[in-house]
């Protein structure tokens, strides 16, 4: 995640960061979701930001502590705030999908059998979905929310409050 953040105070795409480093667009991508990278990855991108392989590892690190004045390590708030834009992103792709689907399903169902509208069936089974998507995204019921998340980190680790 620290390369994601250097890299977005640059202004840099992922496509650039790759050109600048000379990896590639894969190795970047799965850099920045917390995979561990070799030895080689680590010294190009040292050199792209201008810093030393010691400090880039030290601050890949350091991502769990808290952000101090001149850090670039993620805090919880800012790995929360990723989080939820990513799961928001998800439901938008989610009822894109399914507009683009029900349309597609509408003009088969005009031109095969315009008498009998079934494309009724697929679109309230598949929308109830993207409702629930919806909700949960947004927390509207709050069922599996935040807190109960945390019961349950609480309780598989052991910190019974």
């Amino acid at each position: 995640m620290i390369i994601r953040k250097r890299r977005l105070q640059k202004g840099w795409s992922q496509q650039q960061l790759a050109e600048f480093s000379g990896l590639s667009v894969r190795t970047i991508q799965r850099i920045e979701r917390g995979q561990r990278a070799g030895i080689e990855s680590l010294k190009s991108l040292a050199a792209v930001f201008e810093t030393d392989v010691a400090k880039l590892t030290e601050e890949i690190d350091m991502t769990t502590e808290p952000d101090t004045v001149g850090s670039e390590t993620i805090t919880q708030k800012e790995a929360e705030a990723i989080e939820y834009v990513r799961d928001i992103k998800g439901f938008y792709n989610h009822v894109i999908q399914y507009a683009a689907v029900m349309l597609l399903l509408l003009v088969i169902n005009l031109f095969t059998s315009p008498g009998y509208m079934w494309v009724v069936w697929p679109a309230l089974g598949w929308g109830i979905g993207v409702l629930i998507h919806g909700a949960n995204v947004y927390e509207v019921f709050g069922f599996f929310g935040a807190g109960w998340e945390k019961r349950q980190i609480d309780k598989r680790m052991g910190r019974n409050e």
